[in-house]
């Protein structure tokens, strides 16, 4: 599989493939393809780990795409504007993904729904709630809302982060989810009313921009939208908003 990442800010990524190879992805990603190009809806890894996608928010189904009389072309963008950035997967070096960063991978990438460790991330997740696992060997493509920023963490190595600025991390990394300290920080601090803190050692991607964020600062210029209003209704809005996820 040869690739080619194109773009600046709304970023696609096209995937050559050769007789016999195969590429999937999630629904909706798929931008173009050559007409060699065979596209068909699988539940990957059998109907329990489809409706574990299901349960999760996803879709039960992603998209196959396999070249027929020789190589073809298939390109992938994300649902906003962003960039996006490789992923090499190893048997002992696994990926955790936030809800809806991955976009494409190899064939030989599995894909499933990783079981938090951490109470905290179960209660108080909020846009981080949900996480993907990529585990296998082979290439697979994540997106980011605006661009990427990485960290290689140290043992030990702490960062604390906007839960819905996070992106990734390796399987190294140790996270939890906690909620913000003091009511004022909580309700004017206008940060978010949760962090995730990661402790190395391991790689960690963040994004410069939320999805969230963008619809809320466009909102006010959308029909039917009242002029000086945002995507959430006041504070209580706001909690009610980070609590049960953006």
């Amino acid at each position: 599989m040869k690739y080619k990442i194109s773009g600046d800010n709304l970023q696609l990524v096209t995937v050559e493939l050769n007789s016999g190879e195969k590429v999937y992805g999630e629904a909706g990603a798929m931008v173009y393809m050559s007409s060699n190009m065979n596209m068909e809806a699988k539940m990957r890894g059998g109907l329990l780990k489809a409706i574990g996608r299901k349960m999760a928010g996803e879709t039960i189904f992603l998209t196959e795409f396999t070249p027929t009389g020789g190589s073809g072309i298939v390109a992938f963008g994300g649902n906003a504007p962003g960039t996006i950035k490789p992923i090499e997967i190893a048997p002992d070096k696994e990926f955790i993904a936030q809800k809806d960063a991955f976009l494409c991978a190899e064939d030989t990438i599995e894909l499933s729904v990783a079981l938090q460790r951490r109470l905290g991330s179960v209660f108080f997740g909020g846009e981080g709630f949900i996480l993907e696992r990529l585990s296998g060997h082979g290439t697979a493509f994540v997106h980011a809302c605006g661009d990427f920023v990485e960290f290689e963490l140290d043992a030990d190595q702490r960062l604390k982060v906007d839960t819905g600025c996070v992106v990734g991390w390796d399987d190294t990394v140790d996270y939890d989810i906690e909620r913000v300290k003091g009511i004022k920080t909580m309700f004017f601090g206008g940060e978010g009313l949760f962090l995730t803190t990661l402790t190395g050692p391991g790689k960690v991607l963040i994004q410069s921009m939320t999805l969230h964020n963008l619809a809320s600062a466009l909102a006010p210029f959308l029909p039917g939208t009242a002029k000086g209003t945002s995507g959430s209704s006041g504070v209580i809005g706001t909690l009610f908003e980070e609590t049960i996820g953006r």
